[in-house]
């Protein structure tokens, strides 16, 4: 919605926007919509699941524990004490690095396991109610081409 917004005002293209789509889980965009019709070539029917190169969901944060100032995380997928999450909720997204981890019982951890577990975390009260995606190590910075005209070189006139 952001780069319809800029476009009708004619402001310049954000190539943040650009990181920030390839950042959600999906199947591949086509132009389908524009195009139809395509054939079996041009969709994904190999995945029945939409998936994120940037990204992979690893928990929920559910509830803020006030006595011990940490929230509480139904894990999902496995994190780590070190590992840099996007913290995607409607109020507006942004990034942590995972520096504390508790199990239930208050004994400190260094990786969250996998799915049914809770762990808490020292993640600020406003995170209750958001969604917690790890980062790909490998693939934290998508590149982002943008397509301007062509300004002549001073040095060589191309």
């Amino acid at each position: 919605r952001r780069a319809i917004d800029d476009a009708v005002a004619q402001r310049p293209f954000n190539p943040q926007l650009l990181r920030e789509l390839e950042g959600l889980a999906n199947r591949g965009y086509t132009d389908g919509f524009f195009q139809r019709h395509h054939d079996a070539d041009t969709q994904n029917y190999l995945r029945g699941f939409s998936e994120s190169r940037r990204s992979r969901y690893v928990g929920d944060a559910v509830a803020w524990d006030a006595e011990k100032q940490l929230v509480e995380i139904a894990v999902k997928n496995r994190f780590a004490l070190g590992d840099r999450c996007e913290i995607i909720h409607p109020a507006g997204n942004h990034d942590v690095v995972i520096d504390a981890l508790f199990n239930a019982d208050g004994a400190a951890i260094s990786a969250a396991p996998g799915s049914g577990h809770r762990v808490f975390a020292a993640l600020p009260a406003h995170t209750v109610g958001a969604f917690v995606a790890l980062y790909i190590k490998d693939d934290i910075s998508i590149p982002v081409t943008v397509e301007r005209e062509h300004d002549a070189c001073a040095s060589c006139g191309d």
